[in-house]
């Protein structure tokens, strides 16, 4: 019996994006298509089968030790860009400055999406969410850099709203205006933390 459902809801592929050389910015590079392999995204830095463990982690392992790569990819939502730039007073935001590896339309509160969900494309890519991307202060300081004053209220604003990370489960090519279907899990608490 399958475990995962097709849910009906689908985004639109409106950015694509690679990060090259995250040591030199984390602004990403805009792209009309993109190759998703098991080590991630073509061209991307935070590619990889596997990664140092960083902050998101820091309660599970020592900062640095080696563990499965879940952060390939960083997805948002076009909508919730759009209300995070109004909350700090800028019409939109560009999703280079957020280091954004795709930007979907249409799916409602997709920073809300469930852990394993799956976004599967046309083309056979698919990908399977991690977790929430929590804001951190790197994207603060590219959008102050471009529009100054702006960027110190951007982690407040984006709480909620910065989209999941992800890996690629199936590879495959992704293009500007692609589809993507969501799959989720079923969704239930954990009785114990309720």
């Amino acid at each position: 019996m399958p475990i995962l459902r097709p849910t009906g809801l689908a985004g639109r592929v409106v950015f694509i994006g690679v990060v090259r050389d995250r040591a030199t910015s984390l602004r990403s590079e805009a792209l009309e298509r993109v190759s998703a392999r098991f080590e991630g995204f073509e061209g991307e830095c935070h590619g990889g089968l596997t990664r140092p463990s960083c902050s998101r982690v820091s309660e599970q392992y020592p900062k640095g030790t080696t563990i499965r790569n879940t952060r390939q990819v960083s997805i948002l939502s076009l909508e919730e860009m759009t209300a995070t730039a109004a909350d700090i007073g800028l019409d939109h935001v560009d999703p280079r400055l957020l280091g954004a590896n795709l930007v979907l339309e249409g799916l409602p509160e997709l920073t809300l999406m469930p852990p394993s969900s799956r976004l599967i494309f046309d083309s056979g890519a698919s990908l399977t969410v991690d977790m929430e991307n929590g804001p951190c202060a790197f994207p603060a300081k590219e959008i102050d850099a471009e529009h100054p004053g702006h960027g110190a209220r951007w982690r407040a604003a984006a709480r909620g709203r910065r989209g999941v990370t992800a890996w690629v489960e199936a590879e495959g090519e992704i293009t500007i205006h692609a589809i993507a279907t969501l799959h989720t899990p079923p969704v239930r608490l954990y009785p114990p933390l309720s």
